[in-house]
């Protein structure tokens, strides 16, 4: 009933940059939180970043500083810029979004996931 669909990974040299984006779709009542997660060859999904409803965000301390998430909430869509990379941030990048479905009925929706590749 809800569809996300990401875009924006890819390979990226040290120190540079690359934007994510997810887009959400379907029977959708309303959005809350959007988030940002990863997970690394051999490591737990971790929470990357999130963005509440009203805009509020909080961020893992490894990418504080280097990563923004932002919305547009008329457009459904959750972005994640990711600039100074690091290779440690080499992962699968997955949207989660939490909501209503027009049926009243709460909603948590996963995305694919997008590879990010950090290497020279």
């Amino acid at each position: 009933q809800v569809q996300l669909v990401e875009s924006g990974g890819g390979l990226v040299q040290p120190g540079g940059s690359l934007r994510l984006s997810c887009a959400a779709s379907g029977s959708i009542f309303s959005i809350g939180t959007m988030a940002w997660y990863r997970q690394a060859p051999g490591k737990e999904r971790e929470l990357v970043a999130a963005i509440s409803r009203g805009g509020s965000t909080n961020y893992a301390d490894s990418v504080k500083g280097r990563f923004t998430i932002s919305r547009d909430s008329a457009k459904n869509t959750v972005y994640l810029q990711m600039n100074s990379l690091k290779p440690e941030d080499t992962a699968v990048y997955y949207c989660n979004v939490r909501g209503l479905l027009s049926t009243g009925a709460d909603f948590i929706s996963w995305a694919q996931g997008t590879q990010v590749t950090v290497s020279s």
